[in-house]
């Protein structure tokens, strides 16, 4: 939900290299992330410009400028021949202006330098936010406030929150600044220091309001530690060890950024804003001997978390924690053996501080087989005097990456199975966010606490996490349709059945954007996206379907400030047409934004989405009333959807596939 300075100031982030720790990539790939030596391009580019002499220059966002569609479907069948413009798009602050720099890196140019002129801001540096949490401690009022409340200031940390918009007019980059006791626990998320209110002027890093309001009680830090090694007995409940062994090696195959499993292909990406992004996914068909294009893109292109406590304590935490912080930027290392398993391939990234200059990130992502579901299975006792049992072992693979912002750890997981479905889920765990109260029991809640109380003097505040996640579906080519097939139930009036009812489908197809907008859990639909211009053998239009994550609706009122910024979550789908502009549906600018440049301003063109290139947005939402149990650590929280092959194929695609065979291991029974 915040800025993850506090804990890891040396996470600085963006576009990134992918570079696996065994293959060696021969040809560059035109969606691989920057390299090592194109950072230090852009670095010195931009420099040349704008010597550091002369100007104030802080790089917020490096990506790599999107290729023409065209041309890298073209490169998928001719890699060596179909020649590619690679570009960089680079936001930067100089002199206090947002610059959108566009740099050919094969020439080493500027195409092009615009000065942003709208509202809003991009993402929140690392190393600004660093400064800004240090200022409280040298400020006088400030060590004043902590001197009354009876706290050491030696003890005392900070740390940096946006603060959305609330209808001023003035567009200036600000954040405030919450401190936390530190003293006993590292656990800083649940012992906020209450009543003060810091906003620091990002410009010039100054403090330009403080108010110490009121006091309360600092939580304690009694039973609040997660470190292992602070951690004192009973232990439990006791877990045994698991080995995980593949005589054979892994299944799968990494080349540069593109990865070949079962039959399944596809690329990994990575970028400051959206993290992890899954490329050019395409699945083999045994029946037809080739291989079928699914997915051009996928990533999470937005991550709405507003607050639900009105009061001047919390009613700016309202987070877009992509466009304002980065969920490439917030990427941390996973920890071999614990957030992956040990048959698990990891694959490091750079990234780079806000002079542009890279380093490592090692661990960014890891690649695993998971083994142990069923694939499908039936046991058959209705045939005189046989017993049939077929059972298939499934083996999915999973690409994992962990993005930690402020005190919320996110668990991406990309999951492809053998079957042709597509199975990103989030699981969340990290800190609640806590407000302090002096109240120690549900009996002395007088008025609306704006959360529960989870401990004594803790509330945990009630919230939303909604995920925006940008899908360009291309199935079997890029001219698809977007079909809703609703469940009707029809009545029998005319004595032709002994039944009153039955229920029915009726299939429509969404013509324009309005016709796609759509809002799950009111009646039950199937969301298929077609190819409309092949058919299978018995004539059903080749499809994918959304199988859609438990339906979250936003409860704030449209009007409400957050909600206008946060208005693509008003739908759970949305299908817009393709367009390599329209990559973030909070806008390009979203620090301080107002919600002029969403989703929900694109798509009120209303334009023709039938039998086109199209992109399909869902949106996953958690309200989140948090429990005792998420204190003062969070169990993981898992939310999912599947993409999953709907009349793609002509018959089951696993119908022959083979269980993995058994191993022999030495002292287990045959």
């Amino acid at each position: 939900m915040a800025s993850s300075t506090t804990l890891k100031l040396s996470l600085f982030s963006v576009l990134t290299v992918l570079c696996f720790q065994v293959v060696v990539s021969v040809i560059q790939h035109p969606l691989d992330p920057l390299t090592k030596e194109e950072f230090l391009s852009v670095q010195t580019i931009v420099h040349n410009k704008y010597p550091t002499s002369k100007n104030k220059v802080a790089f917020h966002y490096i990506g790599l400028d999107d290729p023409d569609k065209d041309l890298v479907r073209r490169y998928e069948s001719l890699p060596t021949l179909v020649n590619i413009p690679r570009k960089s798009f680079v936001i930067a602050i100089i002199n206090g202006q947002s610059h959108e720099i566009l740099i050919n890196l094969r020439s080493k140019t500027i195409t092009s330098d615009n000065v942003h002129k709208g509202y809003g801001f991009p993402i929140l540096s690392v190393e600004e936010q660093g400064v800004a949490i240090e200022l409280p401690l040298k400020y006088p009022p400030f060590i004043a406030s902590i001197k009354k409340r009876g706290l050491n200031i030696s003890e005392v940390v900070c740390s940096t929150f946006s603060m959305g918009w609330f209808g001023e007019e003035e567009n200036i980059r600000t954040v405030r600044v919450d401190c936390f006791m530190k003293e006993s626990s590292v656990n800083i998320y649940v012992r906020p220091i209450s009543g003060l209110t810091i906003v620091v002027d990002l410009g010039t890093l100054k403090i330009v309001e403080y108010h110490d309001r009121e006091i309360e009680t600092v939580p304690t830090a009694e039973k609040t530690e997660y470190q292992v090694s602070k951690q004192s007995p009973p232990f439990g409940p006791k877990q045994h060890s698991l080995t995980i062994h593949q005589p054979q090696g892994p299944g799968f195959q990494i080349n540069g950024n593109s990865v070949s499993w079962a039959n399944w292909k596809f690329h990994i990406g990575f970028d400051v804003r959206a993290g992890i992004v899954i490329s050019l996914a395409s699945i083999y068909d045994l029946e037809k001997h080739k291989s079928r294009h699914v997915l051009y893109k996928g990533y999470i292109s937005e991550l709405f978390v507003p607050y639900q406590d009105p009061t001047e304590e919390f009613y700016f935490k309202t987070f877009f924690d992509s466009g304002e912080f980065g969920f490439g930027l917030s990427t941390v290392s996973l920890i071999p053996n614990r957030d992956c398993p040990s048959n698990a391939k990891f694959i490091d990234v750079y990234i780079h501080s806000d002079d542009g200059t890279p380093s490592l990130l090692k661990n960014a992502i890891c690649v695993f087989e998971q083994y142990g579901n069923i694939m499908w299975r039936h046991t058959e006792t209705g045939i005189p005097d046989e017993y049939i049992e077929e059972s298939r072992t499934e083996v999915n693979l999973i690409v994992r990456t962990v993005v930690t912002v402020g005190n919320y750890d996110n668990v991406l997981d990309w999951e492809f199975k053998t079957s042709g479905s597509i199975k990103p889920s989030i699981a969340l765990s990290g800190i609640l966010e806590i407000k302090g109260t002096n109240i120690k029991h549900n009996d002395e809640i007088k008025e609306d606490i704006h959360g529960k109380l989870v401990s004594a003097n803790s509330i945990g505040v009630y919230h939303d996490h909604f995920y925006m996640y940008y899908l360009d579906l291309d199935i079997d080519g890029t001219h698809n349709s977007f079909e809703k097939t609703s469940l009707k139930t029809v009545r029998i009036t005319d004595g032709s059945s002994k039944r009153k009812s039955y229920w029915t489908t009726e299939t429509q197809t969404a013509k324009t954007e309005s016709d796609a907008k759509i809002t799950i859990g009111y009646a039950p639909a199937e969301l298929v996206v077609v190819n409309p211009n092949l058919k299978t053998a018995v004539g059903n239009h080749f499809g994918y379907r959304l199988i859609p994550a438990i339906p979250a609706h936003p409860l704030l009122s449209l009007d409400d400030y957050p909600q206008i910024r946060g208005a693509f979550t008003n739908y759970n789908v949305w299908v817009t047409p393709y367009n390599r502009t329209e990559k973030w549906a909070g806008g390009l600018y979203v620090d301080h934004s107002r919600g002029d440049d969403t989703l929900a301003v694109w798509t009120q063109q209303n334009r023709n989405i039938e039998n086109q290139d199209i992109v399909l947005w869902h949106v996953v939402g958690i309200h989140h009333v948090p429990a005792q149990e998420d204190f003062p650590i969070m169990p993981l929280l898992t939310t999912s959807f599947e993409l999953r092959p709907t009349n793609f194929f002509e018959r089951n695609p696993v119908l022959n596939t083979l269980s993995p065979p058994d191993v022999a291991w030495p002292g287990c029974p045959k």
